[in-house]
């Protein structure tokens, strides 16, 4: 058995009767709360915005670039330089 899940937060949202009457008829066909459906759909919205922003997609040709890049040994540059000695000056070990 899952442990009963303590809900700590509230959300409260505002609509007009249309948005309210289209919920109320979506959350009786599904069966479920209002509240229920209308946190579990914005959840799996959620969920899909978020995945847009935060994931990469390349083509094969692309992520094979990646890798090359990642495979070759590359040297540190003159500004690469400068940023390591201001680093060791700033931050104490």
């Amino acid at each position: 058995m899952n442990p009963t899940i303590i809900k700590e937060s509230r959300l409260n949202i505002r609509c007009d009767n249309y948005a309210r009457q289209m919920l109320d008829k979506a959350a009786a066909y599904a069966h479920v709360s209002i509240s229920e459906f209308v946190l579990t759909h914005a959840l799996s919205s959620a969920e899909l915005v978020i995945k847009e922003h935060e994931s990469i997609t390349l083509q094969p040709e692309d992520f094979q670039a990646f890798l090359a890049a990642l495979d070759k040994p590359l040297h540190p540059n003159a500004a690469l330089n400068r940023a390591f000695d201001r680093h060791n000056l700033q931050v104490k070990r």
